[in-house]
């Protein structure tokens, strides 16, 4: 089960900065632009090799981020993201022994779903925090709403081709519990050290959220 601080982070913040990050070297800047832009946390993928020494270093340098791992497509993956300190695994699908070893490891797992059936897997796994992805491409706001309809209890993290035009729309469903979004956080400002570009973006992404939940 995912714990209640994680949860209530989570939806406190509205959004989750989705990062690939190729050089570890480059999370204290990211990190200090996250905190500059009033959002201190993060979802560090594994589609870089970089993943879990860039996890490692935001949490020595920021220990009060929420930061987890995302993109974990094994046991061996989840295992150095927890070993790093995340304090969140989310995968793109739902993957049965990550889910059993993140729940032995009390790690927050959040699956990614794209179908009823999915939700009804983590369900059977007691998790009623599912990853609607890619939201978007397979529907957007229409589709989460209609597939959400008879899982009244069960809460989801939208990600894919979430922006800061379609936010609110997401934010605005009363079973969203927050966004997943990069592009705050686009790999090619954070290869340039545009920094201060995605500090902008991170405060624009904040003011948004508070429209909505104020």
């Amino acid at each position: 089960m995912i714990t209640t601080n994680v949860l209530d982070q989570m939806y406190a913040f509205g959004v989750i900065p989705v990062i690939i990050i190729e050089d570890a070297a480059q999370t204290l800047e990211l990190g200090d632009a996250l905190h500059e832009g009033g959002l201190p946390c993060a979802e560090i993928t594994f589609r870089s090799k970089a993943a879990e020494a860039a996890i490692q270093s935001m949490v020595e340098a920021h220990p009060e981020f929420l930061v987890g791992a995302g993109s974990v497509l094994s046991v061996e993956q989840a295992e150095k993201a927890i070993q790093a300190g995340a304090k969140f695994i989310i995968t793109p699908g739902f993957d049965e022994e990550i889910v059993e070893y993140c729940i032995r490891q009390n790690v927050p797992i959040i699956p990614g779903i794209a179908t009823p059936t999915e939700i009804n897997l983590a369900l059977k796994s007691n998790l009623s925090i599912c990853k609607f992805f890619p939201a978007e491409a397979l529907g957007g706001v229409r589709t989460l709403k209609a597939i959400s309809e008879p899982y009244k209890h069960v809460r989801f993290l939208p990600t894919g081709g979430i922006n800061a035009d379609n936010l609110k729309d997401y934010l605005e469903q009363p079973q969203v519990l927050a966004c997943g979004g990069s592009w705050m956080v686009k790999e090619e400002l954070i290869n340039e050290s545009k920094f201060n570009e995605i500090t902008l973006l991170i405060k624009e992404a904040v003011k948004l959220v508070a429209e909505v939940r104020s």
